[in-house]
């Protein structure tokens, strides 16, 4: 029979160098790190030891504690403070330059300054109790590996849920795309009343970072390949999220229209290169 085992690791205070500390400063950090919960192997932890306020500005005190093998350095921080209900009163992040390497097993104290103005208190309450107060680490979610379909609020209102599940089937059936790509496919076309060119396109993002597209220079050929419409769209930074497909539709005027009859049976779009009319 196994025995299941949970090893616990001891970290060491680790002082800053930066930091000329008094041995008494040195003993409460020592007491603090004593009361702490016992880590285990292979973990990043923050403890929460002093806070302070300051007209418009709250002072934290943390240990920040590491049990890996080796040691460790930080390119920003993203940190959260919750009140007693566990609720986020605050956020910041945090340049870790000045942190320098941490050593393997170790423990060391650290001050965080956050912005009161940044806080999450509703103006029309009371201000939120700080008595019992944690600071923790901001876990940021990471992109879904399945690609998904993106809609904007105004889609999700007025689409029907028939034309959603449409859309959602189509973005999952694609093929995949490669790390980092990013392209359009065309979706519907069609001429309107106006004699305006109406094109939907999917806006497919493969990164794992969003995008916000400023501007979208397109091209369309109909099924006989003449080039029907091309113009450049400003989209005022359209987001479309890590590892999502956005529809998108986009009106051709007329007079950006060199064919007014064309046979849409089949059709391509694609980006164009160098000058065209703005939209």
């Amino acid at each position: 029979m196994s025995k299941l085992t949970t090893n616990t690791v001891e970290t060491t205070l680790s002082i800053h160098p930066s930091w000329n500390i008094t041995k008494q400063e040195q003993y409460i950090y020592q007491f603090h790190l004593n009361q702490l919960e016992a880590l285990k192997e292979n973990q990043i932890s923050i403890a929460g030891i002093k806070l302070e306020e300051f007209d418009e500005l709250i002072y934290v005190t943390a240990l920040i504690r590491n049990t890996l093998s080796k040691g460790i350095k930080f390119e920003m921080l993203d940190l959260l403070i919750l009140d007693e209900d566990k609720k986020v009163v605050a956020k910041e992040t945090f340049d870790m330059e000045e942190f320098g390497e941490m050593p393997a097993l170790s423990c060391r104290p650290w001050s965080f300054v956050f912005q009161k103005s940044n806080w999450q208190n509703n103006p029309d309450q009371e201000p939120t109790s700080l008595e019992n107060w944690q600071i923790a680490f901001e876990l940021k979610k990471k992109p879904s590996e399945t690609h998904q379909l993106q809609l904007e609020p105004s889609w999700e209102e007025n689409l029907s849920q028939e034309r959603k599940e449409h859309l959602k089937q189509l973005v999952e059936k694609m093929p995949p795309l490669k790390q980092n790509e990013v392209n359009i496919m065309g979706l519907e076309a069609k001429m309107n009343d106006e004699n305006n060119l109406v094109v939907t396109l999917l806006i497919r993002n493969g990164s794992l970072k969003n995008i916000n597209l400023e501007q979208l220079p397109l091209i369309v050929e109909d099924a006989t390949k003449e080039v029907i419409a091309k113009g450049v769209f400003t989209l005022n930074n359209l987001e479309v999220q890590a590892n999502t497909s956005k529809p998108w539709t986009f009106i051709f005027p007329s007079e950006l229209i060199s064919n007014h009859k064309p046979d849409l049976s089949t059709w391509k779009v694609y980006p164009l290169t160098g000058q065209a009319e703005q939209v």
